[in-house]
């Protein structure tokens, strides 16, 4: 009851909501709770006090604001003051030829690609609680239909994510992604939509100490950076050290050739004393320290359980809330 009742509040915020359109719902999001096995609309047919096709039409009303729903269940439970928006692209084993978007993606369990179907989760994270809720999954095209669009696919994840910047930034305007969004042409367009992304750079990144010149008056820009960061030696007088239950941690501003920008650092060294295994953490917020920016990018990992969900949801095309 206490189930229903959440989600029953949450549906109500969304507006323009008929009453067939809300038993309809209410009985799915029973069913989410009664099917043992897999649900697609077949199962809820069988189970529930609608026919099969009555849920196929259920979901098919594109009018109907999932992100709404999901962000005031989110805004009810996620009472932290620190939140940012996790995204993670997961891959779902898929077979058939008449799947739309099915193609070759990259697995991370298996450490390659394979056939089947990906989707982006998008999550909401608590930084204070150490807590996620999904927010949405959006099906990721595949490479043909991205060729026709005239994107790649990381342009095609940072144009989702704009187009839907509303809705994100009223819960949060940081965005917290894997290594592989520590990109470019990611991070600009990010940006230029008043995004700030927290991610992880590659050890062999090239990365610049900003500059201690001061400025003589004298025509010309003076220099914008420093020498070329060697973290087998890092220079412990620019960076800050924070204290951490393992290895060590020090933060520092510093210029990434890559991205074109300044950005914050975050340096983990680990506990072996090893100067040859670092990781490294960055924001595009500047002003962000070093321990903070570990702290975001450490509980995205929360967004990996609630998308052993939405993978088992994904041949329905149902919403995830949780």
């Amino acid at each position: 009851m206490q189930y229903q009742s959440e989600c029953l509040s949450a549906l109500k915020s969304v507006a323009n909501i008929q009453k067939p359109f809300e038993k309809t719902f209410m009985d799915t999001m029973k069913l989410f709770m009664a099917i043992p096995d897999r649900i697609n609309f077949l199962q809820l047919g069988r189970y529930g006090c609608f026919s099969e096709q009555t849920y196929r039409n259920l979901f098919e009303h594109e009018t109907f604001d999932w992100f709404a729903f999901n962000g005031s269940i989110i805004s009810k439970h996620l009472t932290g003051k620190r939140k940012a928006i996790a995204i993670d692209p997961s891959y779902i084993p898929k077979s058939g030829k008449k799947t739309p978007w099915i193609g070759y993606f990259w697995s991370g369990c298996a450490g390659e690609y394979k056939r089947g179907l990906e989707i982006m989760g998008i999550g909401v994270i608590d930084i204070d609680n150490h807590e996620c809720m999904t927010l949405g999954s959006i099906q990721t095209p595949d490479c043909k239909t991205l060729d026709n669009m005239d994107k790649s696919l990381v342009d095609w994840y940072s144009s989702y994510l704009i187009c839907r910047k509303d809705k994100l930034q009223s819960l949060s305007r940081t965005v917290v992604a894997d290594a592989f969004f520590s990109k470019e042409t990611f991070i600009t367009p990010m940006c230029e939509n008043d995004f700030h992304v927290i991610s992880r750079f590659r050890n062999d990144v090239i990365l610049y100490y900003p500059t201690l010149e001061q400025k003589t008056g004298k025509r010309g820009h003076p220099k914008w950076f420093d020498g070329r960061i060697d973290f087998a030696n890092l220079d412990l007088t620019r960076c800050k050290e924070y204290e951490v239950n393992k290895g060590k941690l020090y933060g520092l501003r510093v210029y990434a050739k890559a991205l074109k920008r300044y950005v914050s650092l975050a340096v983990w060294y680990p506990m072996d004393g090893r100067t040859d295994k670092w990781q490294l953490y960055f924001s595009t917020d500047d002003s962000m320290d070093g321990r903070e920016v570990l702290d975001y990018y450490g509980i995205r990992f929360q967004l990996d359980f609630a998308l052993e969900m939405a993978s088992s949801m994904q041949e329905s095309q149902l919403p995830v809330i949780d």
